[in-house]
């Protein structure tokens, strides 16, 4: 007699981190203790000196750093060097979802037409509120707390052109305390945002899950 058929984590994803890589870390626990049926196939950072970067090699992850340094412009288009050596990384990888988690460089086009619908990031504010250019880190929280708000939280949306204009995935809400600061909103909203990535990576998962019938 069979029982429900299980799901193998065929779904490969890739992480786009700039800075300490606590997003990356909690992606990979999710991930090692069955939260998310997934497996990380390449962590990329601009930023050589990431925490991200430490993460994955202690973790074994397979990781590269790609920036203007290692791919500096050699045509007329400002940022097509690292576009195509981002594209050809993430497809050798086999990633079939990019996450962008604390990466503080704009995607390539290419890298966004091969993954349209597939690119996602983590923003720390309700948008369509508090994001765009520049909008990033503390920034989020302190003119989240300028503008009075009584409530904020995490968004995850696809990625597009554009700065926080892709299509929205899911929100949570998080309560504006009163004496907060942009430092402990920050640190409640992450916790939310962690949370909040889990689970919406495990609904893109899916269909890459491919059902096996235990005997």
């Amino acid at each position: 007699m069979n029982s429900t058929p299980a799901s193998v984590p065929t779904c490969r994803l890739a992480v786009l981190a700039s800075g300490a890589g606590s997003t990356l870390q909690a992606v990979a626990q999710a991930c090692s203790d069955g939260a998310l049926s997934a497996r990380i196939a390449l962590v990329i950072s601009n930023n050589r000196d990431a925490g991200a970067l430490h993460i994955a090699q202690n973790l074994g992850l397979p990781h590269l750093h790609l920036s203007g340094q290692t791919h500096p412009d050699t045509t007329p288009t400002p940022g097509d060097a690292l576009d195509m050596a981002m594209l050809q990384a993430l497809q050798q990888s086999g990633a079939h979802i990019v996450v962008l988690a604390g990466y503080m460089k704009k995607v390539g086009p290419r890298v966004l037409a091969a993954f349209q619908g597939h690119i996602i990031n983590t923003h720390p504010a309700l948008l369509p509120l508090f994001g765009g250019h520049g909008m990033y880190g503390q920034r989020v929280h302190a003119a989240v707390l300028a503008a009075g708000a009584t409530v904020t939280g995490p968004t995850i949306h696809h990625v597009t052109a554009g700065y926080d204009e892709g299509g929205i995935l899911a929100q949570t809400h998080v309560a504006v305390l009163a004496g907060d600061t942009p430092q402990s909103l920050a640190t409640r909203v992450q916790t939310a945002e962690k949370t909040l990535l889990v689970q919406t990576l495990q609904g893109l998962a899916q269909p890459f899950c491919a059902p096996t019938a235990n005997p």
